[in-house]
């Protein structure tokens, strides 16, 4: 498997350094972080940020709340479609898409891609259907999915992969490919198992949203990103159960198992560096 690391959008919120733990203006810079995966069954996608829609008309897509809230940046060139064309590709070329959940930036191009079968927990489409509450009906659009005519839907449990419980042999997806349920941050929240010659590469979607949250054994994090989660979250014992999961998992198996989040420019930029060196080893280090 060729694996790329694609950044599906970008959101800069008011609070610099205080979100992202780096900026030195008024705004932080967050990345959308999607995979985009050549195998044997096709191209597989792992989330979709935001989507030509999205971006075409953003008003009639997503809630206002958000879009000023986490100033979004809407240019065509971080969508999927857009990159996944820029490597020589078509959008029938992307034959699967496996999501972590459906909120509104990681769910976005999803039809921008009409003959791919999405794969996806089926409490995360439950709790997106019923969208209850402020932040709830704000978080699911479904307007950028109710035209998907492939859905692959699955119950959480099955046999353990580290110390999680995994979800295996996704339908038409190469067996290397997992999902592993880490609800909190919504309530059929995943994280994405991939197993490469050089070990795992788990993408753990928003289970956590800084790069020193995972790899120590105290977790850090800034206080714009500790109060969003705050904000986003569903079930917050789940959340910081399976957070601190993720943070043994660091610690225990570091050469094993290399961990990444949604939205952490630096994570993303050590692995896209990676990407465009063509060593997609998945073999660095924790950011520290």
């Amino acid at each position: 498997m060729h694996i790329h690391h694609l950044n599906c959008g970008c959101m800069c919120p008011i609070g610099g350094a205080l979100f992202d733990g780096f900026s030195r203006g008024l705004a932080a810079h967050l990345v959308c972080h999607c995979l985009l995966i050549e195998t044997e069954q096709g191209l597989v996608l792992i989330d979709t940020g935001f989507g030509q829609r999205d971006i075409q008309a953003p008003s009639s897509r997503l809630s206002q709340f958000f879009i000023y809230f986490n100033n979004i940046q809407f240019d065509q060139k971080y969508t999927a479609l857009a990159q996944i064309e820029q490597l020589g590709y078509s959008k029938r070329d992307v034959r699967h898409i496996v999501l972590t959940h459906l909120d509104f930036d990681h769910a976005g191009g999803l039809e921008d891609f009409p003959e791919a079968t999405v794969h996806v927990m089926q409490t995360e489409m439950e709790a997106a259907q019923q969208r209850r509450g402020f932040i709830q009906s704000r978080r699911y659009r479904q307007s950028q999915w109710d035209e998907v005519k492939r859905w692959k839907f699955y119950e959480a449990g099955g046999e353990p992969w580290f110390n999680f419980k995994a979800v295996r042999n996704l339908k038409g997806l190469p067996p290397e490919i997992l999902l592993i349920p880490l609800a909190g941050h919504t309530q059929g929240h995943a994280g994405i198992a991939i197993q490469t010659s050089q070990g795992w590469l788990l993408h753990a979607g928003d289970a956590y949203f800084y790069r020193h949250e995972i790899g120590f054994a105290q977790r850090r994090c800034t206080p714009r990103l500790r109060a969003y989660q705050w904000m986003m979250e569903v079930d917050r014992k789940a959340r910081l159960d399976n957070q601190q999961k993720l943070r043994a998992l660091s610690l225990a198996h570091s050469t094993d198992v290399r961990l990444f989040c949604s939205h952490d420019a630096i994570e993303f930029k050590i692995l896209k560096e990676q990407d465009n060196s063509q060593l997609h080893k998945h073999d660095l280090p924790f950011v520290n």
